[in-house]
């Protein structure tokens, strides 16, 4: 990189006559006219001033926003406390130091701007000019270069006026050599793989390094017109993943980080450039704000699927306000609203705050089908008990990102208690645990592979690790709804055909799990299920769990003589060891032709009811 402005009048040259960088394959950004709108002056990154004082004007009357801001201040004041920044990477990863830079600069900074009290500013700088002296931001792992990218972005341009231009220079060049130079490598040639994923790491690079480049766009306008055009070309291919209406294909906990770098980037554009060349209108954006609502049980915990951490529960997500000013959807924002009741606010959270309704409207629907790459259909009996009864499948592809092997996988809440979970993910720095190809290792690690998880097994493989399943069936009533999904092509070793059922029976009061096989060869079938519970194996084909002083009762309806066994889910390190961690298993040892496994889940009801049985039918007629 000896000769920065002839890469860049090159980059320029092919942007503006390469058709496949177009956003949405319509029109190219040509970096020449990019900063034709750019406000010049500070700040201009996320909140200008006149929206400070807007805020400042709300906060006068407007209860909610002032408790969140008390939690920023307290935060801030927290932050002014911690030691500065050191870099210490764990494992491959520096990001850990990007996040915790980013989350002091948010909160110093916004407190300085909202109190004028110097010593949030003064810590503020000194975090920085840690971490611009640092040796690199690791660019080997680019998350933590474009994350911290983003951090230092933010406080050169929120702290503006408080710098002396010796220190303005001093954070400009180390964002420039640590952050946007390799980001500017990145981009070159055919690109770094970041900048064609469909999956968080475009988001997050993308809006990291764009906001780095709008912060000193006034001075080094050539970062900014290169940068710029390139991720606005770029971020398509990752929005598009949303569609069509606003599912993750990574899950729930990146269905957040996405999300948020999607809003900061988008929210950096619109304040510095006054436009955000029709990102936001990519479609199933505008519904993504549904996938943490419907996908959260009435436990709070998310229906977790893919590398979500382990019972993952619904937190904080700022970018909700930010979803619910951009689509102007009450919803999104009073559903954070209810969370920000259990938890502190966040600096974003005053950023895109939007005023609570009077009335919190619940969603109409109590069942939704998410369509997309990996669908998933979730089933509940009410949305204002946490009591209710919750279910929800996935389908999808078993090569997603971060995704394991677990396609007709189920979770099930009821009484408050999570019945039927998913483990999550394990520790990423596990030899192999990105090498996802067929019999990579990836998939020797147990939370990863199918036998963790609530889906057959066949003499107990793991699924077909390029395997895709979809929903062939979904049909939603008052007092009842079910989904069926096609596993064929999970199991195309031993079964002709495979196909699983997931209903709401009996007025919403129980879950009927029904799988139906056509085996070409003999093999051990087990249906099994993960749970935190102790099991009671009783006669008859039934299984009594109890968690948390509740009761769920678990009946084989069909083959008939059939009976439950329990075993471990423990493991050992390396590995997370899933301690008391059980699984409700249903062996038949000599499976073969078609046959049917049907296995009703009810809850013991506060009024000491318990659904005994359903009339079952084939698939074919649900």
């Amino acid at each position: 990189m000896t000769n920065i402005r002839g890469f860049i009048t090159l980059a320029t040259v092919l942007l503006c006559c390469h058709p496949a960088l177009a956003l949405e394959e319509k029109a190219v950004i040509e970096p020449s006219v990019v900063l034709a709108t750019l406000d010049r002056n500070h700040p201009r990154l996320m909140l200008k001033d006149k929206d400070l004082e807007r805020l400042k004007e709300l906060h006068k009357k407007d209860k909610a926003l002032q408790e969140y801001v008390r939690d920023v201040l307290k935060s801030a004041d927290a932050y002014s406390q911690k030691p500065m920044l050191t870099y210490e990477k764990i494992g491959p990863r520096l990001l850990h130091v990007s996040r915790e830079c980013l989350n002091r600069i948010y909160a110093l900074g916004l407190a300085w701007r909202w109190t004028g009290e110097q010593k949030y500013a003064a810590k503020a700088a000194e975090n920085l000019l840690a971490v611009c002296a640092f040796d690199d931001w690791n660019p080997s792992h680019f998350l933590d270069t474009a994350e911290m990218s983003h951090a230092v972005g933010v406080g050169y341009d929120w702290l503006f006026h408080y710098f002396d231009s010796r220190t303005r220079e001093r954070i400009k060049s180390a964002l420039i050599k640590h952050g946007l130079k390799p980001g500017i490598e990145g981009y070159s040639g055919k690109g770094a793989w970041w900048t064609r994923s469909e999956f968080n790491w475009n988001q997050v690079c993308n809006s990291g390094l764009l906001i780095g480049a709008l912060a000193i766009a006034e001075t080094k306008p050539e970062y900014a017109r290169l940068i710029v055009s390139k991720a606005v070309a770029a971020l398509p291919t990752a929005l598009r993943t949303y569609g069509p209406d606003g599912a993750w294909a990574e899950g729930p906990g990146y269905w957040h980080y996405a999300t948020r770098y999607t809003a900061y980037g988008l929210t950096a554009l619109d304040t510095a450039l006054a436009k955000d060349f029709g990102l936001s209108q990519i479609k199933g954006l505008s519904e993504a704000g549904l996938f943490p609502i419907y996908t959260t049980g009435p436990t709070g915990l998310f229906l977790n699927f893919a590398d979500s951490g382990e019972k993952n529960s619904r937190r904080p997500m700022p970018c909700m306000f930010w979803l619910a000013r951009t689509y102007n959807n009450s919803l999104f924002a009073d559903a954070e609203h209810a969370v920000l009741a259990k938890y502190d606010a966040s600096p974003e959270h005053v950023v895109w705050y939007i005023s609570p309704s009077a009335n919190m409207p619940y969603p109409k629907a109590l069942d939704h089908y998410f369509r997309g790459d990996v669908p998933v259909v979730v089933f509940r009996s009410a949305w204002d008990d946490p009591e209710a009864l919750f279910v929800g499948v996935k389908a999808g592809f078993n090569q997603v990102n971060h995704g394991h092997l677990d396609l007709g996988n189920f979770e099930l809440d009821a009484l408050g208690v999570r019945w039927a979970r998913d483990l999550g993910s394990d520790n990423y720095n596990l030899p192999g645990y990105w090498d996802r190809k067929k019999e990579g290792k990836r998939w020797i690690y147990y939370r990863l592979g199918s036998a963790s998880h609530n889906v057959p097994l066949l003499n107990g493989r793991n699924q077909n690790e390029l395997a895709k399943a979809r929903f062939i069936n979904f049909q939603t009533k008052k007092s009842s709804a079910f989904v069926l999904v096609d596993l064929t092509n999970a199991y195309e070793e031993f079964a002709k055909k495979v196909t699983r059922g997931v209903a709401m029976a009996q007025g919403r009061r129980a879950v009927l799990v029904q799988d139906e096989f056509e085996l070409e060869k003999p093999c051990e079938l087990t249906w099994a299920m993960t749970t935190d519970a102790q099991v009671a194996i009783k006669k008859n084909g039934v299984a009594v769990l109890t968690l948390n002083g509740k009761q769920l009762i678990a009946k084989v309806l069909s083959p008939a003589g059939a009976e439950f066994v329990v075993a471990s889910a423990e493991q050992k390190p390396p590995e997370k060891t899933n301690a008391g961690v059980r699984r409700l298993m249903v062996r038949l040892p000599q499976a073969e032709g078609a046959l049917r496994i049907a296995v009703l889940l009810s809850p013991l009801w506060k009024d000491g009811s318990v659904v005994e049985s359903v009339e079952l039918k084939p698939l074919a007629k649900w």
